[in-house]
C-alpha cells in the first residue's frame, strides 16, 4: 500500500488516502482465503447463534411454532423462579469451593512433580492420565468408586472404622463427590503450573539460599509470585468452565432425573438444558444463557481489575 499526500477538509487534517497496489490487493485476497474457514465457522456457529439467542430471549419460542415477542417477560419470570436461584446457588458453590481447591491441589502436585527424583517422567504421566479419560467414562467410574455398599472409597474408610456416606444419594455429599471427581482430572492445570515452575529463574532461588532463606520462604516470596500470572489464568478459565458445569451432573442424573438427589446437582447449565430440550422453552433458556454470559463477564472483568494486587509480571 502507498499513501498519497496529506488532505484537508474545512481546515481539518484528514488521514492520507490509501492507494491499494496490485500486490496489496493480492495479499489481501490470499489472507482472506486462508482465513475463510475460520470466518465461516465464526459467523455460522458463533456469531449467528448468539444474535439469534439474544432475540429468542425476548420471545416465547417453541420448536413447533414461530417466536412470539414478549419483551422482558422471560427475564422477570426467571428472577421469580425458585429453581433458577437454586441452580445458580449450586453453581456458585462449585465455583467458590471447587475452583480454589483445584488450583491449590494442582499447584502442590506441580511442586512435587518438579522435584528432581528418579522416575520423574513416569510420575508426570501418571498424574496427567486421568485428565484424558472421557468425561462420561470417568464419571461412571467414580459412581462405582463412591458406591456406598461395594465402592472402593467407603471400603477403605471402613478399614479405619469410618462409616462412609451415601455419596450420590445424600444431598449433603453429592457436590463434594463431584468436587473429588473434578480434582481427579486436574492434569491439565498441573501441566500448566509445571511449565510455569520451570520458568522460575534459578538465579533468584540460589540468591535466596545464599541469604539463608528456607524452603517455605523461597516458595512464598519467589515461586508463588513468579507463577501468579498462571494462577490468574487458571482461576479465570476454571471459573468460566465451572459456570458451565454440565456433563458430570448429567451422567449422575442419568438423563431422566437431572438434579438428583433433591436438586443438589441441579446446576445452572443443567437447568438451562432442561428448559431448552426437555420443556422446549427455547426463549426461557436463551434468557438464562444471556444472564450466565453477563455473570461470567462481570466476574472475569472483576478478577482482571483486582489482579494487579496479587499478580506479578517480571517484565
Amino acid at each position: 500500500m502507498e499513501n498519497s499526500t496529506e488532505r484537508k477538509f474545512l481546515g481539518f487534517k484528514l488521514p492520507p488516502k490509501t492507494v491499494w497496489t496490485k500486490r496489496a490487493k493480492s495479499d489481501l485476497r490470499t489472507g482472506l482465503l486462508f482465513l475463510s474457514p475460520w470466518l465461516i465457522g465464526f459467523f455460522a456457529f458463533t456469531l449467528y447463534p448468539m444474535v439469534v439467542s439474544f432475540y429468542y430471549s425476548f420471545t416465547i419460542y417453541h420448536s413447533k411454532r414461530a417466536p412470539e415477542w414478549v419483551g422482558f417477560q422471560n427475564y422477570t419470570e426467571l428472577f421469580a423462579d425458585d429453581k433458577f436461584w437454586l441452580s445458580l446457588n449450586n453453581t456458585l458453590y462449585m465455583v467458590a469451593i471447587a475452583v480454589p481447591l483445584g488450583l491449590f491441589a494442582s499447584f502442590l502436585c506441580a511442586l512435587l512433580l518438579n522435584l528432581k527424583v528418579r522416575g520423574q517422567a513416569f510420575y508426570r504421566v501418571v498424574y496427567f492420565l486421568p485428565s484424558i479419560v472421557p468425561t462420561v467414562a470417568g464419571t461412571i467410574l467414580f459412581l462405582w468408586l463412591l458406591n456406598p455398599q461395594v465402592g472402593l472409597v467407603n471400603t477403605v474408610l471402613g478399614i479405619f472404622g469410618i462409616d462412609g456416606p451415601n455419596w450420590m444419594a445424600d444431598p449433603n455429599w453429592s457436590k463434594p463427590a463431584l468436587i473429588l471427581l473434578g480434582m481427579w482430572g486436574m492434569g491439565g492445570t498441573i501441566i500448566i503450573y509445571l511449565s510455569g515452575l520451570q520458568d522460575v529463574p534459578q538465579s533468584l532461588i540460589e540468591a535466596a539460599e545464599l541469604d539463608g532463606a528456607n524452603w517455605f520462604q523461597r516458595l512464598w516470596h519467589i515461586t508463588i509470585p513468579m507463577v501468579s500470572p498462571i494462577t490468574l489464568f487458571n482461576l479465570i478459565t476454571g471459573m468460566i468452565g465451572m459456570f458451565q458445569y454440565f456433563a458430570q451432573a448429567y451422567v449422575v442424573g442419568g438423563g431422566d432425573s437431572l438434579g438428583r438427589p433433591l436438586n443438589s446437582t441441579l446446576f445452572y447449565s443443567v437447568y438451562l438444558y432442561q428448559n431448552a430440550f426437555l420443556y422446549l422453552k427455547m426463549g426461557y433458556a436463551s434468557a438464562m444463557a444471556w444472564i450466565l454470559f453477563i455473570i461470567i463477564l462481570i466476574l472475569t472483568l472483576l478478577l482482571l481489575k483486582v489482579s494487579d494486587r496479587f499478580t506479578y509480571y517480571s517484565g
